[in-house]
């Protein structure tokens, strides 16, 4: 697989619905609201989904665009063996090296997001960079994280996108030892919601933890508690409409901010 402008090889055009549709369109507004959110590095890391219906590749933005000029149209659409099979640009090689065997680890991977969102990034800095059960948004991820403390450099080589993958197995968080995050989901939603979250909860603790005083951690009885909740009640009991999960609320709401501010994305 090489840095250089890849041409296509085969269209896409067989795979031209509704689900495709949308996924690049999540994709797009991902991109975009990432760097609302101070997620984003300009041009660099990467986030991508599995094309709906296959199981071999997976959309992913040229290199070069910065996130705020992601639009639905313009993603390749790059397989397991690092072929652009449809769209135009250059793919970034850890982009290729880091999602691809991730992707292909498991199922519930359709949606990878790798940041160097600043204050979770800044927790992998640390001696022990692990989130603190300090408090109900902390409590419900802290199941899906793991934790690979072993930097071995630039993603430049599909064998370190396989350690990752490993390291992670069949969590959704990954704290990448002084790099940064990696966050997956079954769809761009889920994985967004989680990443917004992540954020937040590490921003808190390093808010905490610079104010000096003691912190105040759950107990692991009100850790499972708040897990079991979230996982088996209802989010709402609007029985006289579909049910949607949170994350799925919270991207409809940002895509309908996008829509009013951004609607390009959807180009």
């Amino acid at each position: 697989m090489s840095t250089a402008t890849l041409t296509a090889l085969h269209d896409d055009s067989a795979l031209d619905s509704a689900a495709v549709r949308e996924a690049r369109i999540d994709l797009a507004a991902a991109h975009r609201v990432a760097v609302w959110h101070d997620f984003s590095e300009g041009i660099y890391n990467h986030f991508t989904v599995a094309v709906p219906g296959t199981n071999d590749r997976f959309f992913v933005p040229p290199f070069g665009l910065h996130w705020s000029e992601v639009r639905a149209s313009e993603l390749l659409t790059v397989d397991f063996d690092g072929h652009t099979l449809a769209g135009e640009g250059v793919l970034q090689r850890s982009a290729y090296c880091i999602h691809a065997p991730i992707h292909a680890a498991h199922a519930k991977h359709a949606a990878v997001l790798h940041t160097h969102m600043p204050y979770a990034s800044a927790l992998t800095r640390l001696e022990e960079p692990q989130l603190l059960a300090l408090g109900q948004t902390e409590a419900l991820l802290l199941d899906q994280i793991a934790y690979d403390e072993d930097y071995d450099g630039l993603a430049r080589d599909w064998s370190e996108g396989e350690r990752l993958a490993r390291v992670l197995g069949e969590k959704t968080i990954l704290f990448m030892g002084n790099h940064g995050i990696l966050v997956t989901g079954r769809t761009v939603s889920e994985a967004y919601d989680r990443l917004y979250s992540l954020e937040r909860s590490a921003r808190v603790q390093l808010h905490a933890l610079w104010t000096g005083r003691p912190l105040k951690s759950l107990s692991a009885a009100q850790v499972e508690k708040a897990q079991r909740q979230f996982h088996h009640t209802p989010l709402h009991d609007a029985a006289s409409v579909r049910y949607k999960p949170g994350h799925q609320l919270h991207f409809e709401a940002l895509r309908r901010l996008l829509d009013k501010r951004e609607p390009d994305y959807k180009d």
